[in-house]
């Protein structure tokens, strides 16, 4: 029997397809995985910035990720926005009920045109409630100094494993430099960083890159790749993804990247059902 490689993305919508749920799906879809939703907000928002946003329903959340967990339990989740603190803590009972194993946590909390996607009363609940589960976060810069209160990364990388934090991403992409973008990976029990390095793309095309790595992360994962090679993977995806993009226009801002630069075919893994 074959089956797909089942992704799914908890995460928020964004109207203009270049971030939130609909970059995951792209992003999980390109790499060749099934990609799954549960949406936690409505946005209305173009490359320009976000006009409002509408959470959903806490106990429509769950019912999403319960539902998909009944029928195709996924073999890696990523959670991208989740925007209140009634929306946290029911994901996060959902994790915990369903005994999630690959989580990737982006704590998207700024757009990339600034416009702020979380309210202040969940953060301290993403890090006591959803931290610990997750196999890995990507905070970017801004998030990593806002959660953290140090600038240094290997004082961020010492608070978030007081949080509970087992491996730890930090993204350079909004570093401010122009010739190279640097992004730090703490993995559990190694004391040195493991540093990831792409030439950097001018260009502001970059509407859903965090959305977009953390999405190819899981994805790897679930193809079974260790932590080390699903970021590293996924850090050439996103580069490749950013350089097809960057030369086109949408919108008036901040634009979004080429997620479908080189789809892959659907990918499957073989199963054995016992015989009647």
């Amino acid at each position: 029997m074959k089956r797909y490689i089942p992704i799914l993305s908890i995460a928020g919508s964004d109207s203009s397809g270049g971030a939130g749920i609909q970059a995951d799906i792209k992003t999980i879809s390109a790499i060749g995985c099934y990609a799954m939703t549960a949406i936690t907000s409505i946005t209305a928002q173009n490359t320009t910035g976000v006009s409002m946003i509408n959470g959903v329903a806490p106990e429509l959340v769950a019912a999403q990720i319960d539902m998909v967990w009944k029928d195709i339990p996924p073999l890696a989740v990523k959670t991208g926005m989740l925007f209140n603190r009634e929306i946290v803590e029911i994901t996060a009972e959902c994790l915990r009920r369903h005994d999630v194993r690959n989580l990737v946590v982006d704590p998207v909390m700024v757009s990339t045109s600034g416009s702020l996607l979380l309210e202040r009363n969940a953060i301290d609940s993403i890090v006591s409630n959803i931290f610990p589960q997750a196999l890995l976060i990507t905070p970017n810069i801004n998030e990593a100094i806002e959660l953290t209160g140090e600038t240094d990364p290997a004082l961020q990388v010492k608070r978030f494993r007081e949080m509970g934090c087992r491996n730890i991403l930090l993204k350079g992409g909004d570093n401010g430099r122009t010739d190279v973008k640097v992004d730090y990976l703490s993995l559990e029990g190694e004391t040195d960083f493991i540093t990831l390095r792409a030439d950097a793309v001018k260009t502001p095309n970059t509407h859903g890159t965090g959305c977009t790595l953390s999405s190819a992360i899981a994805s790897y994962l679930a193809l079974d790749f260790d932590i080390e090679e699903a970021v590293t993977r996924a850090k050439i995806y996103i580069t490749h993804a950013i350089n097809a993009g960057a030369r086109v226009k949408t919108g008036h801002g901040h634009g979004p990247v080429n997620h479908l630069f080189a789809p892959r075919h659907m990918k499957y893994i073989i199963t054995r059902t016992r015989e009647k």
